[in-house]
Formats: structure tokens, sequence, C-alpha cells
């Protein structure tokens, strides 16, 4: 499988999903086990609106999916992929109004299982709004 191969699918993979949809994702960069995924401001993702500040569960969602994407770029080609753990750890409140940007990053593959790194930002770059780490199944394409 080339590289535009795996990029195809993980393209697919991402535009599959109704609830990326549903959060205007969109795909900015893809290939070789890494993905940057945006997601734009939006008055429905309020989480306080007091302050206007985005859910954590989008911003969650966010960085689950552009994992996803991650793992299925990676030049093992996987041909599937699930989360099977992800943990977030939130830095501070995305800025209202700002669309919010993931990268991630797969970092390791077992015979099974795919490592991801990820971080998001607002247009505030040099202080992460979020960062995680996950465990991804890894479904390679039977011989």
């Amino acid at each position: 499988m080339t590289p535009a191969d795996r990029t195809k699918i993980a393209r697919q993979f991402i535009e599959a999903i109704p609830f990326s949809k549903a959060l205007e994702m969109t795909l900015e960069d893809i290939g070789e086990g890494r993905a940057v995924i945006t997601m734009p401001y939006s008055e429905a993702l309020i989480g306080d609106p007091r302050s206007g500040v985005i859910h954590g569960g989008a911003v969650s969602a966010l960085m689950d999916t552009c994992g996803g994407a991650a793992v299925m770029s990676h030049p093992e080609a996987p041909i599937a992929t699930a989360t099977i753990d992800l943990r977030i750890d939130y830095m501070r409140a995305a800025t209202p109004g700002q669309s919010i940007r993931a990268e991630a990053s797969c970092y390791h593959v077992t015979r099974a299982v795919a490592f991801v790194r990820a971080t998001a930002w607002d247009e505030d770059r040099e202080n992460p709004v979020a960062t995680a780490t996950g465990a991804f199944t890894f479904q390679r394409a039977k011989p």
C-alpha cells in the first residue's frame, strides 16, 4: 500500500464519522503516522454559556479523531482502528471565538496496539488547550 493509499483511507475514515461532520472537523494534513485536524468555534459547542468556552467533550472528540487518523496513516498500513484508551489533560479553556487545531502522532505500534500523542491549540500556539495520550487497536490486513 502506497502512502497515497494510506492517506486516502485515513481521509475516508474521518469523513465517514457523522460526529466528525457534525463538529465540522477538517483534515488539514495527514501522512506517515501523523495527522492535523481543525474544528471551528461554534456556539452549538459551548459548554459554559457565561464564558462562551467550548465544551471539553468537543475538544476530546477532536483529539480522539485526530489520533485515530494518525494511526490509519501509519506506514505499517492498518485497515481499521478503534480507541482503546485516551487520557486527556486539559491545560486551559479554549479562547471563545477561536478554532481549535489538533496534531497527533502515532509514535509506536505493536502487533495489535498503536500508541499516540496529541496536542490541541487555539490561536495561542504557545500554550496548549489540551494534550492527550492514547492507545488504539491496530488491525492489519491478513496476508
